[in-house]
């Protein structure tokens, strides 16, 4: 192999966006493109193949291709698209660049011209398995949701038929359970509607301009009744007046009511639920100025180490607790969504019994992206 038809095979996929590495007959490395070399390093041309890449499967596939007569051939995997003739499709776990990556691996025979190798193409797949994994623990959780109030009401209906049919006291008591449990899965299943609707808009940015200062006191207005029946006042600090900003009215509505339900709810022990609406000039990821609106409580708190998984769905710090009070699980997934379309920010910031402040970002003006 001269060093000239190496440079000519490697610059062929050097454009290429996905790593490409070329072998010759003898299974040693004659070509990297720039994504291979990026992933694997620099030093990789005239070393045999299993130093570079030591997945048992590839090795096996590249020598099947290599010489097919004399190795045996990988089992096809059904999932994947059948390749052409002689040459292999397989996915795989490979350790690189310091983590392990889901990918999916095809091996080709080169034509004798070009050294009669093989080319390895990798591509990352990692990210739809991890949405993939997402997807299955989404059914898990809903199908865990909903299965444990409908064993709640299935086991109640057998006992109304059964030993409580004349007994009008525990068929009261039955009924206000099955009564609440049933409102528990409609929550959950408005939740589950909700969420799958701001997740559909959530490329598209919101044009309409809203007056936040007026929306927030709106939101105050409905949710004190609630809050004064739970021994909680709610304060104001700077929302009269107006502004306005591009936003859909009816998600930030959703958003302040969420948060505000959530600290009356969790915060409520600290009797007072603050909330409050300032000017930033410059906030970084936004690239230009923006309006926070703080909502505080002074409440318990949460334990820093699940700040960072709050907004994950059916994420709850105290499960029995969330459950007891009606929550689904989903309302900060939802706030999360709805504030990302916005292209805003949300900071959770709290600690354990010192109460807890989430803070929505949004920005001043429409801006592309």
């Amino acid at each position: 192999m001269t060093q000239d038809l190496s440079r000519r095979i490697t610059g062929l996929w050097d454009g290429v966006p996905v790593p490409v590495l070329i072998v010759d007959s003898r299974a040693r490395m004659i070509g990297a493109n720039s994504a291979a070399r990026a992933m694997f390093g620099d030093d990789l041309l005239d070393r045999p193949f299993v130093t570079v890449l030591r997945q048992p499967a590839v090795v096996q596939a590249v020598d099947w291709v290599l010489k097919p007569g004399q190795y045996p051939a990988p089992t096809p995997d059904p999932a994947l698209p059948t390749p052409a003739e002689g040459a292999v499709r397989l996915r795989t776990v490979i350790g690189a660049d310091g983590r392990d990556l889901a990918v999916e691996v095809t091996v080709s025979p080169l034509p004798d011209k070009l050294a009669g190798g093989a080319m390895i193409v990798l591509q990352d797949r990692t990210a739809d398995e991890q949405a993939e994994q997402m997807r299955r623990d989404f059914v898990a959780n809903v199908s865990h949701e909903l299965r444990t109030p409908l064993t709640a009401m299935t086991g109640f209906i057998e006992t109304l038929r059964g030993p409580a049919r004349n007994d009008s006291a525990a068929r009261d008591r039955f009924l206000d359970i099955m009564e609440r449990e049933a409102a528990r899965m409609n929550r959950l299943i408005h939740d589950l509607l909700s969420l799958t609707r701001v997740q559909s808009d959530e490329r598209r940015r919101p044009a309409t301009m809203v007056d936040l200062p007026l929306l927030l006191r709106g939101v105050v207005a409905t949710m004190s009744p609630a809050a004064s029946a739970a021994g909680v006042r709610i304060e104001t600090q700077d929302i009269d007046g107006s502004q306005r900003l591009p936003a859909d009215p009816d998600q930030l509505v959703q958003v302040f009511q969420n948060l505000i339900e959530n600290a009356v709810k969790y915060g409520g022990s600290g009797g007072v639920v603050r909330v409050t609406m300032s000017r930033i000039d410059h906030e970084p990821l936004l690239r230009g100025p923006g309006w926070a609106v703080d909502v505080e409580d002074q409440g318990e708190g949460v334990d820093e180490m699940h700040l960072p998984r709050l907004t994950e769905r059916f994420y709850r710090v105290d499960t029995h607790r969330a459950r007891a009070q009606g929550g689904t699980g989903l309302g900060l997934a939802i706030v999360k969504h709805i504030i990302n379309r916005h292209r805003g920010r949300l900071k959770i910031e709290s600690r354990k019994g010192q109460g807890s402040r989430f803070t929505v970002i949004l920005p001043e003006t429409l801006t592309r992206g």
